[in-house]
């Protein structure tokens, strides 16, 4: 990357704007016309980009909006009928015509209409077909570089931002990840998505004045190096297609029309809390980037380096309303508590899920457009003009093509793609690209930097929840569900109130009040609240009375645990196992005994009994409890005998292991370990090899150290096929390159990640070293070799 920073400058916005967008009746004298310009690297540089009078005008008119009606934003070309104008937008020719008019020496358009177009989100579809790459060709392509070639135009630099989301969908959503689509897969098959971007490259690549920017999705999407690296080759395919070349690339656009941060200024990516790293947060999910500026910077290098791309290529960062300013804005890190407490604290970015793209609760318009602003970064720009929505909140009839996506449901749960998360998305939302009052309000309100003046005052109440009903009662809950309020901006929770005092908060309609008391009766009601924190009436008072219970209260034990034995020892250690007990409630925990005293009480069905004698026999009972704290009967006695020595030639190396992934049933096993020298002198690692037995039946895997602390370049690691063995016919392993331990050191964190080829699902609960600890405990199911013989832990 060329580390000369560039020089910030906003874009000269045209003298004639505030008299089109105010109707005022002045006379300004236009600059005099520029000879045809040489082609530059960057043409946002000394750019003054056209503001899109349509947009202008529609932002004029709400209340608040002359604070940025003109700011330049991209004309969206989204069909066919685009080209000539429709009846919410003026065609292509007529916007040229216009910058023209406004003294513009840029002007910047989308090109977003390609056969079987977003083929993962409903709400984008086109009107072409997979089978129609002719008619994009001719009644598409050609119409429209045939209005750019014009030589009335030779004057104006025109960005063309390259058909949005098309070439990342081909990358996740194409095979069979969480969230593909048959859709995709069909498309895939057919290759008219990269042929189609090559053709419109190499058509409008031909101009002298055009300039193409790719869209590259946003670091949310394709942040893993999983992802990336397989983008990067997605690109290079496309833009070599059809008789382009890499050459007819300006440079890409990430962020396009969403809303992931430009900067997160309260934590990194390498930060850590407790020695666990945020990457492993909920949030995050090893990802490798947390905002759009380090993921723009870094992709562009990848797209040199790898993709063989011009090394003068720049990005484009859409920032219009990716701001998420507005009183619940964090002023600082957050709690350190956990990694999860840490990163949602700090984060600005308050979505439920970083997948979430659908006219998002809370959001707010961003940078203002600038040349620039840094180190390969060509501009920030407006490409989805604020107040444009993304897709209608429920199904709609209409004749654009465009579908109902429930991620533009507000009541929608979710799917793999966001991790089941609720969408965030505001409801009563229009048609994709249709004018949404309501978001542009929101967005003005919630603006960051915040707008001159600060934006329009909300204070305008939500309507009072309606509805208000008791749906379901126990011996000490109270479920409750409502009709949704409404509100000028957007709805952002509910205050429930019980007996006159606030008890919870709900983001969506329902809620369910526990820890109450039998056979009494509760009155509630429900107040809504918005984002500028005014609240409504509060609504009529129901009354929820709770069940008697059995007798009032819980007193059934669980039944005794099953099947009690010793899975392993080691010279310090016993491994236990037994069969789940049942209770009619629930089991919360296990308490274990070693020879009458109670050892631990952990919450599954396994045990590691560290700290113990060498050739040492100890013995072993299990009971369980519910959460009244009912306990069972004791199980009967085993016996475990420790080993006379910690094995193998030293006697000194044992793993230890945690886990950040509580899904056993993902597309990933994820496992933190870390290499501990128990022993009084320093331990070579030559020829030592860590064994994680699984069982799978893929024909091959993929394997990635996400991070280590002695560095992934010292580690190997691959799957092994080990027989027929339950629970274990494979085993990842694992071995250090080189190095020593010194006498009671370790190795530190080492973060592994193995995935199928196919990307399928893997069921972990019957893999023999699997297990749930979150914290490093000893791991006698993750076997210690050197030089072949297992040291430490019990193969299966």
């Amino acid at each position: 990357m060329n580390t000369t920073k560039r020089l910030r400058s906003r874009f000269r916005l045209a003298a004639l704007l505030p008299t089109l967008a105010m109707g005022a009746a002045l006379t300004v004298a236009l600059p005099a016309p520029q000879a045809a310009a040489a082609r530059v690297e960057n043409p946002y540089v000394g750019a003054t980009p056209y503001v899109n009078e349509d947009w202008s005008a529609r932002a004029a008119a709400e209340p608040g909006g002359s604070a940025v009606a003109n700011e330049p934003s991209f004309v969206w070309m989204d069909r066919i009928a685009a080209i000539e104008g429709t009846s919410i937008s003026r065609g292509l020719r007529a916007h040229l015509d216009a910058a023209l008019a406004q003294g513009a020496n840029m002007f910047q358009v989308v090109i977003y209409d390609l056969p079987g177009r977003d083929c993962a989100a409903l709400a984008s579809n086109g009107e072409l077909q997979i089978a129609d790459l002719q008619r994009y060709k001719t009644e598409y392509i050609d119409e429209i570089a045939g209005i750019l070639d014009d030589a009335a135009y030779a004057n104006l630099r025109i960005a063309a931002l390259i058909e949005p989301d098309s070439l990342p969908n081909m990358v996740t959503n194409a095979g069979s990840q969480a969230g593909s689509t048959q859709a995709c897969r069909d498309v895939k098959a057919s290759g008219v998505y990269e042929k189609g971007v090559g053709y419109a490259l190499n058509k409008l690549g031909d101009i002298p004045n055009v300039y193409n920017y790719i869209d590259a999705g946003h670091h949310g999407w394709l942040g893993w190096d999983t992802n990336l690296d397989p983008s990067v080759d997605e690109f290079k395919v496309a833009a070599t297609s059809e008789g382009a070349t890499v050459n007819d690339v300006t440079g890409f656009i990430v962020n396009t029309a969403n809303y992931s941060a430009l900067h997160e200024p309260y934590f990194k990516v390498t930060d850590t809390v407790a020695n666990n790293p945020v990457r492993s947060s909920t949030w995050i999910d090893w990802n490798q980037y947390i905002d759009e500026l380090s993921f723009a910077q870094a992709l562009r290098d990848r797209l040199v380096s790898r993709g063989g791309f011009p090394s003068g290529i720049g990005m484009l960062i859409d920032t219009a309303r990716n701001g998420w300013g507005g009183p619940d804005r964090p002023t600082g890190p957050g709690p350190t508590t956990s990694v999860n407490a840490y990163v949602d604290g700090s984060r600005i970015d308050p979505r439920y899920h970083a997948g979430n793209w659908c006219n998002q609760v809370g959001a707010g318009i961003g940078e203002r457009p600038q040349a620039a602003p840094e180190p390969g970064i060509d501009a920030y720009v407006w490409a989805k003009p604020p107040g444009e929505s993304d897709g209608n909140s429920q199904p709609e009839d209409n004749d654009e093509g465009k579908g109902f996506d429930q991620m533009c449901d507000p009541t929608y749960p979710g799917n793999d793609r966001n991790g089941h998360n609720p969408t965030g998305a505001m409801p009563n939302a229009p048609l994709a690209g249709h004018w949404f009052s309501a978001q542009f309000q929101m967005l003005l309100a919630n603006a960051y930097p915040p707008l001159d003046g600060g934006g329009p005052v909300d204070d305008e109440a939500p309507t009072v929840p309606s509805g208000l009903r008791v749906t379901g009662t126990t011996s000490s809950t109270v479920s409750l569900a409502w009709t949704a309020s409404t509100d000028n901006t957007a709805v952002t929770g509910y205050d429930v109130y019980r007996n006159g005092a606030v008890v919870g908060t709900a983001t969506g309609t329902t809620y369910t009040d526990s820890g109450l008391n039998p056979t009494t009766a509760y009155q509630y009601r429900v107040r809504a609240k918005d984002r500028a924190g005014n609240v409504s009436d509060q609504s009529s008072q129901v009354t929820g009375t709770t069940t008697a219970g059995q007798g009032g209260e819980d007193r059934d034990a669980p039944t005794v645990p099953a099947g009690l034995r010793v899975t392993g020892t080691t010279a310090s250690s016993v491994s236990l196992s037994w069969t789940a007990s049942s209770d009619n409630v629930g089991v919360t925990s296990y308490d274990v005994y070693r020879d009458g005293v109670i050892v631990g009480s952990p919450t599954g069905t396994t045990y590691t009994d560290t700290g113990l004698t060498a050739t040492t026999t100890y013995q072993y009972q299990v009971r369980a409890r519910d959460l009244a704290g009912n306990a069972s009967a004791t199980t009967s006695q085993v016996t475990g005998t420790t080993t006379s020595s910690g094995g193998g030639p030293s006697g000194a190396l044992k793993v230890q292991y945690k886990t950040s992934d509580s899904s056993a049933t993902d597309n990933a096993v994820r496992m933190t370990l870390q290499l501990v020298n128990t022993g009084s002198s320093a331990q070579s690692l030559n020829g030592v090899e860590v064994r994680y037995w699984f069982s799978d039946s893929a024909s091959s895997y993929t394997t990635w150290c996400d991070w280590a602390q002695m560095g992934c370049g010292n580690l190997t690691q691959s799957v092994v096929a080990n027989g027929s063995t339950a629970g274990a016919d494979h085993y990842l392993k694992v071995t250090p390159t080189s190095g020593s331990l010194a006498a009671g050191a370790n190795t530190g964190e080492i973060q592994l990640r193995l995935h199928k080829a196919d990307w399928s699902n893997f069921n972990e609960a019957d893999d023999y070293s699997h297990s749930t600890s979150t914290s490093f405990t000893d791991a006698p199911k993750i076997g210690v070799y050197v030089g072949g013989q297992l040291v430490w832990g019990t193969a299966p």
